[in-house]
This record gives structure tokens, C-alpha cells and sequence, in this order.
């Protein structure tokens, strides 16, 4: 296994450890967590460059990479709001688009010869707009609402690119 796998598969350790503490009923719990959520997009980066960097891109890491970060973004979103820290319209919305973009995906690489949708300018930007809402909850900084906000309507850019994308591939494949 490659080094870019090894560090998806800490991000999918990471969850449960998140969860754990997060629910913690210690002092900074949610700061602590929060930590970890920071360690696990911090894998997701170095991940990425040393695959891009060392040519190892694999379609196991194609595939899981975002699997990870979906549900480390699920999970962090459900906690959040559980706590009632995110009105729920966020993760009901971004709960939706991310069981759609994970739907697709193994669509695609289960039905249509592994195929995998590439993780894109959008969809990156999205994930880095999330990264910040959530860090601007978790410690409560003013005007939190903002980059909620902003995470969602990039969200739903990003959802909206994939499925045009989407579109485009399931054409190919079907012809």
C-alpha cells in the first residue's frame, strides 16, 4: 500500500477518534476534536501532493480519498449539529449532495468499467470553505453564519459541476 493510501486510511481511523471525543464530556472537547479534524484535512493535503508529486495515483485512492473525506465532513457536520452548533438546513443539504456524490461515484465505478470522477477546483474549494465554517464555529468566532453559508452555496457549485460531469461520462460510457 502507498503512503497516499496509508494517510486516507488514518482519515477513515480518524472519524471514530473524532466522534470519541468530541463527545467527550471534558473541558475543550470540542476544540480537541476539532484538532483532529484539522490532522485528518491535513492528511487529505499531503495525501494529494504525494500522490500527484511520486506518481503514485491509484484508483483505490481516487476512489477512497473522498470517501474519507465525505464522511469525515458527514460526521463532523451530524456532531455539529447534534450539539446544535450548524442549524440543521446545513446538513440536510449537504447531507443530500454528499449521498448523491457518493451514490454517483460507486455508480460509476462499480457499473461503468471504474470509472472515478476526478475531485475538482469546486469541489476543493468547497471542502476548504467547509474547513473554515467549521473552524469558525468551533471557536466561536463572530459572524459564524457567513461561512456556513458560503460552504453551502460552494457546495451546491460544486454539486452542480459534478453532475454536469457526470452526465458527460455516463454519455461516453454508454455509447
Amino acid at each position: 500500500m502507498s503512503l497516499p493510501n496509508v494517510l486516507t486510511t488514518i482519515r477513515f481511523i480518524l472519524i471514530p477518534v473524532f466522534i470519541y471525543v468530541f463527545f467527550q464530556r471534558a473541558e475543550g472537547n470540542i476544540i480537541y476534536a476539532t484538532y483532529i479534524f484539522i490532522l485528518a484535512g491535513l492528511t487529505d493535503i499531503l495525501d494529494g501532493y504525494i500522490a500527484r508529486k511520486y506518481n503514485l495515483i491509484t484508483k483505490w485512492g481516487q476512489a477512497m480519498d473522498p470517501l474519507a473525506d465525505k464522511l469525515m465532513q458527514i460526521t463532523v457536520l451530524v456532531c455539529f449539529t447534534v450539539k446544535n452548533y450548524l442549524p440543521l438546513w446545513v446538513i440536510i443539504i449537504i447531507g443530500i449532495k454528499e449521498l448523491l456524490m457518493v451514490t454517483g461515484g460507486l455508480f460509476l465505478y462499480y457499473k461503468k468499467d471504474k470509472v472515478v470522477i476526478p475531485a475538482n477546483k469546486y469541489g476543493k474549494a468547497a471542502t476548504l470553505a467547509f474547513y473554515a465554517a467549521i473552524l469558525y464555529v468551533a471557536f466561536d468566532l463572530p459572524y459564524n453564519i457567513i461561512p456556513i453559508v458560503l460552504a453551502v452555496i460552494l457546495t451546491l457549485f460544486a454539486f452542480i459541476n459534478y453532475l454536469l460531469y457526470f452526465k458527460v461520462i455516463n454519455k461516453k460510457t454508454i455509447s
